[in-house]
């Protein structure tokens, strides 16, 4: 039986020769990345054959994640900027925010696939190929890939393509965007913090929807803006950079250099994507409801993900049992619900939440590691009675579907 097909293609008809791996990889991604990385690191799958496939040859620094954490990880090596110091702002008021235990961290696409690919070429068992898959077919017992140069198989199949389509072609979960766009600049004049990030700054005109400037500075004549939303559809592109040469002027900055932009959109939904696991085909990343749907923050989350699945996969065999939802999930879903409906209103949502907040709780809240008791403390500083009202709509919706 065929779960997931990109493109309805008769593998079986194929009479080039099939090429047999352990586990296969369609689509080289964060959790990809994360997974196999990992996989390495544990070393329990020395003797298994491990296939990557993705048509991105993930040699360009095409983006930047951020995320917070109280310790070491892995990832110190494609670290490039931390921060112990954030700000939060909106039109009526500025917040610093002392975030520690916490560092809120920053790290270049380039230097992780770097970090990454450093240690899988150093591996025997691992094979990366430069090919777009075009599509997956599973039975009872083998998995079959299909790309534009070759047929593959496998026992377990890893896939992290997004289908889009399944997420925009029902309604029962709210579908918004993170979409952005931002300009790493160097200024002549030097108007930058770099020991403190800009969280959120609401400031920006909202025009009806969640909009805010997201600045990290390296420097004090350098740092990466972003124009970003939350909301349903994109922008033209000059807008978002309409608005951030507008900031620029704001800041005081007369003379700057862009040296790199940078552009994504991050899908912020609570669809189950997991239901669209098999025994053998497992979902992940982004594909398989990995991304916070809140925050749109991918890189904490995976990297939790992805050491729970390397656990998973040296105790189980049936990918069906891997997923499992928790509270936060449900209150990821009464966000999303007034979003959905009042896009205007993320605003005073996160400025409620962080006027007068614990930092750090927030984060720890953020990062799905708080108890009830501290997540009723989290709570209590949003509106409530938007948040009421969003339980009620939500479980209407749900009995009425």
């Amino acid at each position: 039986m065929a779960w997931f097909i990109l493109l309805i293609l008769p593998l079986k008809n194929y009479i080039c020769k099939v090429k047999q791996y352990d586990y296969i990889f369609t689509g080289a991604g964060l959790s990809a990345l994360m997974t196999v990385y990992k996989m390495v690191q544990s070393g329990s799958f020395a003797g298994s054959s491990i296939l990557i496939l993705d048509e991105n040859t993930k040699k360009t620094n095409d983006r930047t994640w951020c995320f917070w954490k109280t310790q070491d990880s892995a990832w110190e090596p494609s670290i490039s900027k931390k921060w112990d110091l954030a700000l939060f702002a909106n039109e009526n008021f500025r917040r610093d925010l002392h975030l520690k235990p916490y560092q809120y961290n920053m790290a270049k696409g380039l230097d992780f696939y770097n970090q990454v690919f450093d240690l899988l070429s150093k591996q025997d068992n691992i094979t990366f190929l430069h090919q777009k898959v075009l599509a997956i077919e599973e039975s009872e017992t083998i998995v079959l890939v299909q790309t534009e140069k070759d047929s593959f198989s496998c026992s377990k199949l890893f896939n992290s393509i997004y289908n889009y389509q399944k997420a925009v072609s029902q309604t029962k979960y709210p579908l918004l965007q993170q979409h952005f766009i931002g300009w790493f600049i160097k200024s002549e004049q030097p108007v930058f913090n770099p020991e403190q990030a800009t969280f959120m700054d609401f400031s920006v005109e909202q025009k009806g929807n969640t909009r805010f400037m997201y600045v990290l500075p390296t420097s004090k004549t350098e740092a990466l803006l972003e124009y970003t939303l939350f909301s349903h559809q994109h922008l033209k592109k000059e807008e978002y950079e309409n608005e951030i040469q507008h900031y620029i002027e704001k800041l005081g900055i007369t003379n700057y250099e862009i040296l790199e932009k940078e552009q994504g959109s991050i899908p912020m939904t609570c669809f189950p994507f997991w239901k669209a696991n098999t025994k053998n085909v497992l979902n992940i990343g982004t594909s398989g409801g990995w991304t916070k749907a809140s925050t749109g923050y991918t890189f904490k989350n995976s990297d939790k993900k992805s050491t729970e699945l390397v656990a998973f996969l040296q105790r189980e065999t049936d990918f069906r049992k891997f997923h499992k939802r928790s509270k936060f999930w449900f209150y990821d879903l009464l966000l999303l619900d007034i979003l959905d409906r009042k896009n205007e209103l993320g605003s005073h949502i996160f400025s409620s939440m962080f006027k007068k907040g614990n930092p750090s709780l927030i984060f720890k809240f953020l990062d799905e590691e708080t108890s009830l008791i501290e997540d009723i403390k989290v709570i209590l500083k949003c509106p409530k009675t938007l948040f009421i009202k969003a339980i009620f709509h939500v479980v209407f919706k749900s009995i009425k579907l």
